[in-house]
């Protein structure tokens, strides 16, 4: 039995691609912590707007799910995760901006170094795969 690293497609096998799997997990865990976070605001505060909240929190729930699917992706070689990867770390910089704007600098400080890293292996891999 071959190794699969001396398989005719090693660009699969890319050793970023475990690190960008672990980004994104970790990506995907702040996410699903910030939903249950919301679910638990929206029990033990009485000023609430409901629609909105439970929009707010299927949406981070699906954005979580997302990014363990791309982590997934990119963990067993599969192409699906790369777009999604790139979409979703291209709009934390994105919000990352719009916080240092805000003058809330730690919230950009805690986006920026997962958020970075992860652009750049991935679009390090793509370039490779190429």
């Amino acid at each position: 039995m071959s190794n699969s690293f001396t398989t005719g497609d090693s660009a699969k096998h890319s050793p970023h691609r475990s690190r960008v799997a672990t980004l994104l997990y970790i990506e995907a865990a702040i996410v699903l912590a910030l939903a249950l976070w919301l679910v638990e605001l929206g029990i033990t505060h009485h000023q609430k707007e409901i629609a909105p909240l439970v929009g707010v929190i299927i949406f981070a729930a699906l954005g979580s799910a997302g990014l363990f699917a791309s982590g997934r992706g990119y963990k067993t070689g599969k192409n699906y995760g790369r777009s999604p990867a790139i979409l979703a770390n291209l709009i934390a910089l994105g919000v990352a901006y719009f916080q240092i704007q805000g003058h809330f600098y730690i919230g950009a400080l805690v986006i920026l170094p997962l958020a970075l890293p992860t652009l750049y292996l991935a679009f390090s891999i793509a370039k490779n795969e190429g």
